[in-house]
């Protein structure tokens, strides 16, 4: 319990996420999990605009494929490609995301 009484949920939630990790890592999955992550997490990183012009975002060998609606968003993008790609690094660690391709 805390101080106040009341029990504390970062403390619960913790030990669960690092047990969580550790098994990612034991069966070399966690590569794939932070790919599946980032797939989903694709409007959260590019916000509203980008994310309603883009039609597919897959992985393939560290590289981001993005396919775009948009003619003006995708050269947008490319202008961007580095603030995306420290963004992803941010998030996800190093080495999940090495390049990023605007079809």
């Amino acid at each position: 319990m805390g101080r106040d009484g009341y029990y504390s949920r970062k403390k619960e939630v913790a030990p669960l996420e690092s047990a969580f990790n550790d098994l990612l890592k034991a069966y070399r999955l966690e590569g794939k999990f932070k790919e599946k992550s980032l797939v989903h997490d694709w409007p959260e990183i590019v916000g509203k605009t980008i994310a309603d012009r883009t039609t597919s975002v897959f992985i393939r060998d560290k590289k981001l494929f993005v396919k775009l609606s948009s003619g003006p968003i995708k050269k947008e993008l490319l202008m961007n490609k580095s603030k995306v790609l420290s963004l992803i690094e941010e998030k996800y660690g190093t080495g999940v995301i090495e390049d990023l391709v605007c079809m």
